[in-house]
């Protein structure tokens, strides 16, 4: 059974920093793409930052400047470096992988992860 097991989230106060960890798990054949998306009570889901399947990395533009993802696809493992957080940054936080699965390419979620700074 495949799983993403997110970690790291947290309460933290304004301007402070987390970071959250996603290890992916189970019979993998490879991962194409990792990444992290987030979503506020009463809001759509939407994207933190992500690698596509070249490698190259997506933000969303509240997170620019502020977030740094990184990864270690050896360790089928992604990270979301958060500093200066602020308020509006309190969401449940979501791995998201696109992986090739007993060669299946799905799109896998973790359970999330509660993120929540306050002011």
């Amino acid at each position: 059974q495949v799983q993403l097991v997110e970690s790291g989230g947290g309460l933290v106060q304004t301007g402070g920093s987390l970071r959250l960890s996603c290890v992916a798990s189970g019979s993998i054949d490879w991962i194409n793409a990792m990444g992290w998306y987030r979503q506020a009570p009463g809001k759509q889901r939407e994207l933190v930052a992500a690698f596509t399947t070249r490698g190259s990395t997506n933000y969303g533009e509240s997170v620019k400047g502020r977030f740094i993802i990184s990864r270690d696809y050896a360790k089928k493992t992604v990270y979301l470096q958060m500093n200066s957080l602020k308020p509006e940054d309190t969401a449940v936080y979501y791995c998201n992988a696109d992986m090739v699965v007993d060669g299946w390419a799905e799109d896998y979620w973790g359970q999330g992860t509660q993120v929540t700074v306050s002011s």
